[in-house]
This record gives C-alpha cells, structure tokens and sequence, in this order.
C-alpha cells in the first residue's frame, strides 16, 4: 500500500460519497467493507490532489467505484466538526491488525497524517444499478449494495452522512428530477410510485402520486408494457426529449 502522507493529496481533507442505486423496490447503498481483519465498514471516499478540482475528485472516486462515468452527482454536505477525526477508528483498527503496530517513522507519519481533523465533502451519485459493477480498491475486502433500512455501524460518521445525504436527497427529488436517474431508460408508472415509497419509506395514494408525477410535465407515454394480457398492460415512460446523460440538470458539470 502507498505511503498516503507522501502523496501529494490535500491535507486534512476528503470526499465521501453516497452512492444510491434500487433494485426490487429497496433503496441500496454501496457499502465497502474494508480489507483489514475486524468488521470495518466505510462509505467509497478519498482524498483531494493539490490540483485537482473538488467535482473532478468525486467523479474520479466515483467511477473507481462503479465503472461509470456519465452518473449523477451532487455535493450535498460539508462534514467539519472541530472533534471530527478517525483516531478511535485508527486505534481499534490497529488492535485487531498487531501487523500494523506503529514500529517505524513511515508508520508514524500515516497514523499522525489520518488521525488529525479532516474535513469532509460529502457527495451523492443516483445510478442504474443494472449498470454498476462494484469496483474494490487495494483498501477493500467487498464492496456491495446494503439496503438503506439495513445499514450496519460504518467507521467515523458514515452512518451521519449516509443519513444527510437521504435527506437532502428528498428534499430535491422533484425539484431536480432525481428519482429517474435510479430507474432504467423506461418505466412504468407503478415503478416511479414504488421506488418514490422506497425513497421515503411510506405509501402514497396511486392517483393523486400518478397526478403528481403527470403535472411536472418531464415524461413521454410510449406503448403499453407486455404482459401477456394486453388489456392489463401498463403503458412504458420515459425522460421527455433527453436522457440523463445529455441533461445538464441530471449529470455533474
């Protein structure tokens, strides 16, 4: 593993990243759970160069992450406590790994460099998650979608931010039209209604949500989805006149 504090990152500062996908009506997370012996569980993040711009940071983390390039994303949150560091996590995570005890100078230089304060700027991507396949770095032993109800004790203030990054995903799913970037290129009605509920885990009303849904004028009737009864099948939408890959308002700058 490379020496962290000789590289030419930014100090006391990273990106954390919320990585949102549905699948079978559950909103999931990309959990990485990381390569050191105990029960370590992290969001996907890392660190800034010196010249490197912060969105380009994020999409470099995120496509390491997922393979994906052209996704959504969104800086939602700046995580800056003034007790905000990992130096219980650093020294639990040494008690479970004694191969890692602080025996030489380069040692001590990667303990002192992640126990200080870090300031972290927190980002949420919305991808198809038929389209990710989960990418681990030399720092993970698995990486893998947790249903967003289910999310287990992450390390620092993972569970915070994963919690931020829900809320102000609700705030702004109409307003920016994000709950499409979750779902295929096509869609039926009863899928926006499903995954919206999985997004803020509670029922809605079909037709005052179908209305809801009609009157933001952004969505394009095709044909009616084969079932094998055609007078049962629902009709197919899609993004009206885009996609989200030529949007500006559904893809990073």
């Amino acid at each position: 593993m490379h020496n962290i504090s000789e590289q030419n990152f930014i100090q006391q500062l990273s990106i954390d990243c919320v990585i949102f996908g549905y699948e079978a009506k559950q909103l999931k997370v990309l959990v990485s759970t990381l390569n050191f012996n105990g029960d370590f569980l992290a969001l996907p993040g890392g660190f800034v160069y010196q010249a490197e711009d912060i969105d380009d940071a994020a999409s470099r983390i995120l496509q390491e992450r997922t393979g994906l390039s052209e996704i959504y994303l969104d800086q939602f949150y700046v995580f800056g406590k003034a007790a905000r560091n990992s130096q219980h996590f650093m020294n639990e995570l040494l008690s479970q790994n004694p191969d890692m005890q602080i025996q030489t100078k380069e040692n001590q230089e990667q303990y002192d460099w992640f126990t200080k304060r870090f300031i972290s700027i927190g980002y949420y991507a919305l991808v198809d998650i038929k389209k990710v396949v989960p990418q681990k770095t030399e720092l993970d032993k698995s990486i893998s979608w947790l249903d967003i109800n289910n999310i287990p004790t992450l390390i620092i203030d993972h569970n915070v931010i994963v919690e931020k990054a829900l809320e102000c995903l609700r705030q702004h799913l109409d307003e920016k039209l994000l709950a499409f970037n979750l779902l295929a290129e096509t869609f039926t009605m009863k899928e926006v209604q499903q995954l919206y509920e999985a997004i803020f885990d509670k029922p809605f009303a079909r037709n005052n949500f179908q209305k809801k849904i009609l009157d933001l004028n952004v969505l394009e009737r095709l044909e009616k989805k084969f079932t094998g009864a055609a007078n049962k099948a629902p009709f197919l939408y899609r993004m009206k006149n885009l996609n989200r890959t030529d949007n500006p308002d559904l893809r990073i700058p």
